[in-house]
């Protein structure tokens, strides 16, 4: 089996002092560095919002960040501004190494957000991420990063969907965890098949 590391959007929005902080974003960059050489391929993906993205609260008035909407493609949360393109927020941690195999960009589309690697929030429109696995012949994948309950979550359950043997190192990835989202996710992850570590 050729094995994949899956870094998911270490970003500076997504660590402390970002727009969409995730408490202790930054403890886990040293650890996946120190795993890269352990895998086959490393892909990282980075969260491209466009400004103005219809996930951010901004978008819609009189909403709030955090507070729900609906979209076209289903229930949405409605974010801070975070990782637009070409910003600060956007990039990598400056700790995080990117010698990667692939750079996947997601979120770019600015009237549906994207948690997974594999397919916007609407569940049908592919990212790409399964066709560049299939043709390196990886069919085994390692998920880190943030966050363990959107991002990671939504990656993982997509994955073993497609149908990949997943595991996520869930002390290498944290958590927003807004309402037992945490609990939720690793409920899910479990469900599909995806092997918490």
């Amino acid at each position: 089996m050729t094995h994949a590391l899956i870094v998911i959007d270490v970003q500076n929005d997504f660590c402390p002092g970002g727009a969409l902080a995730v408490t202790g974003g930054d403890e886990i960059v040293a650890p996946i560095n120190a795993m890269m050489d352990e895998f086959d391929a490393v892909i990282l993906t980075q969260d491209w919002h466009p400004a103005g993205h219809s996930s951010f609260a901004n978008s819609h008035l009189g909403k709030a960040p955090f507070e729900m909407t609906e979209m076209p493609y289903g229930p949405q949360v409605l974010w801070p501004d975070h990782c637009i393109q070409g910003s600060h927020g956007a990039a990598f941690h400056p700790d995080l190494r990117t010698d990667a195999d692939l750079i996947l960009r997601k979120g770019f589309r600015p009237a549906i957000d994207s948690y997974s690697a594999f397919f916007e929030n609407d569940h049908k429109t592919p990212t790409g991420l399964k066709g560049y696995l299939d043709t390196r012949g990886i069919d085994r994948l390692t998920l880190v990063g943030l966050a363990t309950d959107f991002c990671v979550h939504y990656s993982a359950v997509d994955a073993t969907k497609l149908g990949f043997d997943v595991t996520v190192q869930t002390k290498v990835c944290r958590a927003i965890d807004m309402d037992g989202s945490l609990q939720a996710a690793e409920n899910a992850m479990r469900a599909s098949g995806v092997v918490l570590a």
